[in-house]
Parts: structure tokens; C-alpha cells; sequence
């Protein structure tokens, strides 16, 4: 269900501040033709490293993307159905600020995934504390790279992210490291996008023995992989889809959901302002065995 007066979540009005985000951001977002807000999509030139994060959907090029149709805000009604079933979780990047992983644990969040690097030169300048204070407050937390498939080849930034925060160890308390896929198809076509994600993955498994998470739209992938069904034997599915219904739309080729990021406009103790709100498709059992890699 959308507010009556949709507005940008704190980290698009950073983004917006900072020059990074078009101000058409700003703008209520179209309805479709279904009722459901299409996400605005900012068109604009060099993304500054740092910039990305799970659901900010910008385009590192200019070439034409057509979003997921996406609801900006959540009725407290939808969010607490949503919450009441599978397990709950959250992403985060530095654009949450100082987080009290504590009360983060006491609210009931039971995994995160943690911004740690993009590109081959970037670490999240609070990643760091992060992985530390949510592994100390007993919070199963995973860290994620934002890719930049314009800058550099999969392998270099699967080497980069698994030295600076995506390694892996069987501690009861560690995710597999994810791979974040979104914006446009950095000028790729299908199928070198293809390779660059296969390079990615060989590269992260021999470094760490783990299938690296793949965090995607049905509209990035479709788009930008030709509906690709390469992955799906090798790479959980994390779908970004923002919507109130029961089950998001998927990427064609994959055949079912793993994780699922339905809104960006969540609240969680700990937390100050919005943060993005996550669900794994079991319960806590099968959390942890993904996690410590059994079956």
C-alpha cells in the first residue's frame, strides 16, 4: 500500500544532497496502469565509488533500463505480515550511520547482509564495525559487493571483495558473501555481462569454497543477462523486489527466491531513520545451515 505523499528514503535524500541521485527522485512516482509506483530510475554520467547500495538502482551508463515496478512505502498492516513469517533481516551500508547491533538483535532480526566493497578500490568506511558488532551481538550477517562491471573484470573484483570482508568461515555465524547486481548493463551485452558474473563467481568459490549470493531485480537480470539461467544451479537467489504482496516477481532463469529484499522504507530498534528490511525463505534452522555450509 502506498502513503499518500511518497517521498525519498534517508539514504536517496543523501544521495540527492550530494549531486549523486537526478532530483527527479524527489518527484512522487508514476502509477502504472496495475496501481503499483513504477521506482524512478535517475539517468546520469560517472557514479562516484561508494555511491551504491542494495535498492539504489542507478544507472552507471546510458543505456536504457526499464525498473521493476516497485511500492515506495508499506501500510505498518503489510509490514507486519510480511514480518511474522520466514526470517527476518536487513542490509546495510554506511549511510545507516553508527548501528546498536544489540537492540538491532532484540528487535528480532535474525541475519544481515553489510556493504563491504565496490569496484577494486572502495571499502565501506563502516563495514568494519559493523561485521564486528553484529558477529558480537550474535546476528548471522553476510558482506556484500556492489558491482561496477564498468570499471574493472569479475575476477579483480571478486579478489578484492574476498581480501577486504568477503571471506568465509564455518563459525555458526557467517553468511556467504553476495554479489549486488543492479543499475544498467554497463555497456555490456548479454552475454560479456555473462561472463563477468561466471569470472566473479570462480573467482569468490576458489578463494573461499562458497557460492557467492546474487542480489538482482527480475528487470536488471532479464535485462542485462538475456533472462539467463546459468546461475541458478550455483547461486542463491537474493531478489529486489519492494511490494506488499505475499511473494516478489523473480528473475527469469532462477527458479525460486532464497532471500528477499521487499522494502527500503523499514524501521528496526537500533536504527535511526529507514532502512532496507530482508526475508530468508525458512526459518531460523535452515538460516543457519546456510550459513555453516551443511545440508
Amino acid at each position: 500500500m502506498l502513503s499518500p505523499t511518497p517521498h525519498p528514503s534517508p539514504l536517496r535524500r543523501n544521495l540527492l544532497a550530494a549531486g549523486v541521485l537526478s532530483l527527479s527522485l524527489a518527484l512522487a512516482p508514476a502509477v502504472s496502469a496495475s496501481g503499483a509506483a513504477a521506482q524512478p530510475v535517475p539517468t546520469h554520467g560517472a557514479i562516484p565509488l561508494g555511491a551504491g547500495y542494495m535498492g539504489a538502482g542507478y544507472l552507471p551508463d546510458s543505456q536504457s533500463f526499464t525498473p521493476d515496478t516497485r511500492e515506495l512505502r508499506l501500510s505498518a498492516q503489510g509490514v507486519g505480515a510480511i514480518q511474522a513469517t520466514q526470517s527476518p533481516g536487513i542490509d546495510v551500508s554506511h549511510y545507516q550511520g553508527a548501528i546498536n547491533w544489540s537492540s538491532v538483535k532484540s528487535a528480532g532480526i535474525k541475519f544481515a547482509y553489510i556493504k563491504a566493497t565496490e569496484s577494486t578500490t572502495y571499502k565501506d568506511p563502516t563495514f568494519n564495525a559493523n561485521y564486528l558488532n553484529a558477529y558480537n551481538a550474535k546476528v548471522i550477517r553476510g558482506a556484500y559487493h556492489f558491482a561496477r562491471p564498468d570499471l574493472s573484470s569479475g575476477t579483480a573484483q571478486a579478489t578484492y571483495f574476498a581480501a577486504n570482508g568477503g571471506a568465509w568461515s564455518r563459525d555458526n555465524l557467517t553468511l556467504p558473501g553476495m554479489l549486488d547486481l543492479e543499475g544498467g548493463c554497463s555497456g555490456k551485452t548479454a552475454s560479456a555481462m555473462r561472463t563477468w558474473i561466471l569470472d566473479f563467481y570462480n573467482t569468490y568459490k576458489a578463494k573461499t569454497g562458497r557460492d557467492v549470493v546474487i542480489y538482482t531485480s527480475p528487470s536488471w537480470w532479464n535485462s542485462c543477462t538475456g533472462a539467463w539461467g546459468g546461475m541458478s544451479a550455483k547461486s542463491p537467489l537474493f531478489v529486489g523486489h519492494w511490494t506488499s504482496a505475499a511473494s516478489p516477481s523473480i528473475p527469469s532463469g532462477f527458479p525460486y527466491w532464497t532471500f528477499w529484499q521487499y522494502t527500503d522504507s523499514g524501521a528496526v530498534s537500533g536504527i535511526s531513520g529507514a532502512v532496507d528490511r530482508d526475508r530468508f525463505s525458512g526459518d531460523s534452522t535452515r538460516l543457519l545451515a546456510l550459513a555453516n555450509n551443511t545440508p
